[in-house]
C-alpha cells in the first residue's frame, strides 16, 4: 500500500482525528501535514496531500473530489468555536470583520445574514493575526474564539443560528480525496478516525500540552462537536451547498 498524505486542521476539534491517524497503528505509513482550513483545502488542491480535512466552503472551488465516508467536523447543537461577536445586537450591526482562517464560516454568515438575520452589513476581510483585535463586530473561528468571547457584549454560534434557520445539522469540514482510493485503503483510513473518535480521553492525554486553559475539553467533544458524517448531515451540506452555489 502507497503510502498516503495527510492535511487536516490543526484546531482543537480535529485533535481525535489526528490521534487516530498518529497512534491507533492502523496506519502504517503515512505523512501528516496540519494547517488551518483554508490550507487544507489549497493542499489538496495543488496536489500536496491525497487526503484532507476540507471546509465544505471550498468544495464548489474543486473541479472534482471524492467524499470519503464515515466522519466530518459537525453539529448538531452549539459548536462555540464558530462565532460571530458583536458589540452590537443584530439588527444595529453595520460592519462585520471576516476571519482569514476558514471561507466557510464567511460563507456561512453571509447566507444566515442574507437569508435569516435580514441584515446587509459590510463585510471586511481580515489579515492574519487580525481576528484576535478589537471589532465592532467579527467572525472568527478555531480555539482563540475561547478567550476572545469575553471581550464582545453579543456571542452569536453560527451553528446554532444555522439549526434555527434550516432545522439541519451544519457541516463544517470534510475528509476529501483528489482521486479515488483502494477500497482497502479506505477502509483502513476510516478505521483509524473511528478509533480516534471512539478515543477522546486518550486523545486529550496525547495532547494535554496543547489544550487550551480552563476548557471542559471532553464535553466539547462529545457536546459540542458530532463525528459521524450520516445522512441528515448529508441533507444539512447539501442544503448549504446549494445556498452559496
Amino acid at each position: 500500500m502507497n503510502p498516503l498524505t495527510i492535511t487536516a486542521v490543526s484546531y482543537l476539534n480535529t485533535f481525535p482525528f489526528v490521534y487516530g491517524i498518529e497512534k491507533s497503528g492502523i496506519l502504517d505509513r503515512f505523512c501528516l501535514m496540519l494547517d488551518v482550513p483554508s490550507q487544507c483545502a489549497e493542499n489538496i488542491r495543488n496536489g500536496q496531500a491525497d487526503i484532507g480535512l476540507v471546509p465544505v466552503g471550498a468544495l464548489p472551488d474543486f473541479s472534482s473530489f471524492n467524499y470519503i465516508p464515515g466522519y466530518c467536523i459537525g453539529a448538531v447543537s452549539p459548536v462555540r468555536t464558530v462565532l460571530l461577536l458583536s458589540q452590537k445586537p443584530l439588527p444595529e450591526i453595520t460592519h462585520i470583520h471576516l476571519d482569514y482562517d476558514s471561507r466557510t464560516s464567511v460563507r456561512l454568515v453571509r447566507v444566515l445574514a442574507n437569508h435569516y438575520w435580514k441584515i446587509h452589513p459590510e463585510w471586511i476581510p481580515l489579515k492574519a493575526g487580525e481576528a484576535g483585535l478589537s471589532h465592532e463586530s467579527v467572525v472568527a473561528i478555531g480555539d482563540k474564539t475561547f478567550n476572545l468571547v469575553k471581550k464582545y457584549n453579543y456571542v452569536y454560534d453560527l451553528a446554532e443560528e444555522w439549526i434555527r434557520f434550516t432545522s439541519l445539522p451544519f457541516v463544517f469540514a470534510v475528509w476529501i480525496s483528489r482521486v479515488p482510493l483502494p477500497s482497502d485503503q479506505l477502509e483502513v483510513f476510516r478505521k483509524a478516525l473511528e478509533f480516534g473518535v471512539t478515543h477522546k480521553k486518550e486523545t486529550l492525554e496525547y495532547f494535554k500540552n496543547r489544550l487550551p486553559s480552563g476548557i471542559d475539553c471532553l464535553d466539547y467533544f462529545e457536546h459540542n462537536i458530532s463525528y459521524e458524517f450520516d445522512e441528515l448531515k448529508k441533507k444539512g451540506l447539501e442544503t448549504f451547498l446549494q445556498y452559496i452555489r
